[in-house]
């Protein structure tokens, strides 16, 4: 596993911790881009128990959140966040390679 030039937020990571509190074992955010969505690109997050061995590694906090290659190429520069809004809680990419996106912020293009 390598370093990706992706962060992750203190806010990502203490829900991370949190998750992995109530699950009783340590657990990651795989996040994936996927085509698809009504702008071209969405993204896709699960939580994991363990890696696959060619995810890119993402740390805050002793938390961590993993990436495959084929993302990271649409992901490079980007945060990964974790937002508690009026409208819902979830884990956001603020991604500068995105030209454009939905209205629900799950679908972008580049």
């Amino acid at each position: 596993m390598t370093t990706a030039p992706i962060t992750l937020t203190d806010a990502a990571a203490a829900r991370l911790a949190a998750l992995s509190a109530v699950e009783g074992h340590p657990v990651m955010l795989r996040v994936a881009v996927d085509g698809g969505g009504c702008s071209g690109f969405q993204y896709r997050f699960d939580l994991i128990a363990s890696p696959e061995t060619d995810d890119i590694r993402i740390e805050n906090a002793g938390q961590a959140a993993v990436v495959d290659e084929m993302s990271l190429v649409l992901l490079k520069g980007s945060q990964i966040d974790y937002v508690d809004e009026l409208a819902g809680a979830e884990f956001k990419v603020r991604n500068p390679n995105a030209r454009s996106s939905c209205g629900c912020g799950v679908s972008f293009s580049i």
